[in-house]
């Protein structure tokens, strides 16, 4: 049995709204978003959130319900504002030598950060408060500040948006960052991925539109925001 079949039905999105525009309107109001990649890509579907709006509850449907790495993702100023590396270029290691991607040129990761007010940082309300503060940090980017509040290594994994955006790339990195931007919410989002208990892969499209179908949240296919975002 997923996660899916075992949760409560709590109703379902509007029919015939239009997905993007549904979207848009759940990041302003602080919602989160089931955004599917691409098939020929990784596959996958994400449950991403405004970094603002995320609380200890939603940290732990994070856990709970997708079940795969908790990331905020930047977009590409504030991560040169903030002076963040690629963590591939700043790995003196063999291992970051040979970084070839199945689904993609490079991969996003930065550094990991805990907010300096938190304890271990990996608890529901330690991870909440470091992504609300990165959020908050997000929207007025500076180096001094960002430093005085956060320490790494942490237990929050940030990434960086490519350059331009979906011009560049079509990763959940950019396409929640650019949702942020058309939603006109910080540039800060938190994205996760979403897993099958049965299989340990990633869950199927169908099965995370009936998630979203459950609990009255947005499913939207990369293709569509591709289309009227890019």
């Amino acid at each position: 049995m997923t996660r899916a079949d075992a949760d409560t039905d709590a109703g379902s999105a509007p029919a015939g709204a239009d997905p993007v525009e549904a979207a848009i309107e759940a990041f302003q109001a602080g919602e989160p978003v089931l955004v599917h990649d691409a098939a020929d890509r990784e596959g996958e579907t994400d449950l991403v959130y405004p970094a603002a709006a995320v609380d200890p509850a939603a940290v732990a449907r994070m856990r709970n319900d997708a079940g795969g790495l908790v990331c905020t993702a930047v977009s590409h100023d504030v991560a040169e504002r903030l002076d963040l590396p690629f963590l591939q270029e700043s790995i003196d290691h063999p291992l970051a030598a040979d970084h070839e991607l199945a689904y993609d040129e490079r991969s996003s990761f930065s550094l990991t950060v805990n907010h300096r007010e938190t304890f271990t940082g990996i608890t529901d309300e330690d991870r909440a408060l470091t992504i609300r503060e990165l959020g908050r940090h997000a929207t007025d980017p500076d180096p001094e500040a960002f430093a005085e509040s956060f320490r790494a290594p942490g237990h929050v994994h940030l990434l960086r948006a490519a350059p331009d955006l979906l011009a560049d790339r079509e990763g959940h990195t950019e396409l929640g960052i650019a949702l942020a931007d058309a939603a006109g919410t910080e540039p800060a989002v938190v994205v996760c991925e979403m897993l099958d208990d049965e299989t340990g892969g990633a869950r199927s499209p169908v099965d995370a539109r009936r998630y979203a179908d459950r609990h009255d949240l947005v499913y939207v296919e990369g293709a569509d925001l591709l289309a009227a975002l890019r």
